[in-house]
């Protein structure tokens, strides 16, 4: 009898994990930016008869993708985390529409303990791509990959604030990503938090809002975005956004109550 061989952590690396058609309306895109923390008088934002489509609506269309992964078996879904995320934009969003979206696995880091998994999905609007932290698959005899970004040591140009809403992840979960975690308290506590938390990326484009009108760029002008994701943020939670702006390119980082949530964070807005 022939016994299936098991994919390591490495072997994983370059695999298909399929095409998506990915449809949408200006009903979602508003959803969207609302669930993100668009101001009811940003009506560019929240009126479909003025709507510019926020970058980052992107990655709710390409969600599908890490999730495909885990559900194939690469790795363990109750303790793998989302480590950070990467957002190239290739041209505006439309009001509605359709985007092919194709995803496989790009890079698999090996951290000894861990593995890191990127998974890669492409349109001709965008290129975004999750890093996923798994613990228990490493140690395969790949590469360690890329450190963290450092911080700058020069004083910070800016310095804001994001509040949260205490609605906000239930809000944020009907754009797909519907982890319970981030709803249940008992999943929460199972994931070994004291309550449901909000969603990485709903954090992450949280931020890009403020810091957009903190440079004086539109958000739907963000071309580039990167940022890791180092602590769970709970619904109604207060944020401290430390910026480095550079013209309408930014580094930056989140702190919730001094404790970083979102570290070697890079903005850039056309």
């Amino acid at each position: 009898m022939t016994v299936a061989h098991a994919r390591t952590a490495g072997e994983w690396q370059g695999a298909d994990l399929g095409t998506r058609t990915a449809s949408y309306d200006e009903r979602d895109a508003i959803l969207y930016a609302l669930a993100v923390g668009a101001a009811p008088d940003e009506l560019d934002l929240v009126f479909e008869e003025r709507l510019r489509v926020l970058p980052t609506f992107a990655l709710t269309l390409a969600q599908w993708a890490p999730d495909a992964l885990g559900d194939q078996g690469a790795f363990d879904v109750r303790t793998a985390v989302h480590g950070s995320q990467r957002l190239q934009v290739l041209r505006p969003l439309p009001r509605a529409g359709r985007l092919e979206l194709a995803a496989r696995v790009g890079e698999v880091w090996d951290k000894g303990s861990a593995a890191v998994f990127e998974v890669v999905v492409e349109s001709d609007a965008f290129v975004a791509t999750w890093s996923l932290f798994a613990p228990g698959c490493g140690g395969f005899g790949g590469e360690r990959g890329p450190s963290s970004p450092k911080r700058p040591e020069a004083q910070p140009g800016l310095r804001a604030e994001v509040r949260t809403a205490p609605n906000q992840a239930a809000l944020y979960r009907l754009l797909g990503d519907r982890h319970h975690m981030h709803i249940d308290p008992d999943a929460a506590q199972a994931a070994g938090q004291p309550r449901p938390f909000l969603h990485g990326l709903c954090t992450l484009a949280a931020t890009t809002l403020e810091l957009a009108r903190s440079v004086g760029a539109h958000p739907a002008e963000l071309v580039e975005l990167d940022g890791r994701f180092s602590a769970p943020v709970f619904p109604g939670d207060r944020l401290g956004v430390t910026a480095w702006p550079d013209g309408r390119t930014a580094s930056f980082e989140v702190t919730d109550g001094g404790r970083p949530v979102i570290s070697g964070g890079r903005v850039r807005f056309g």
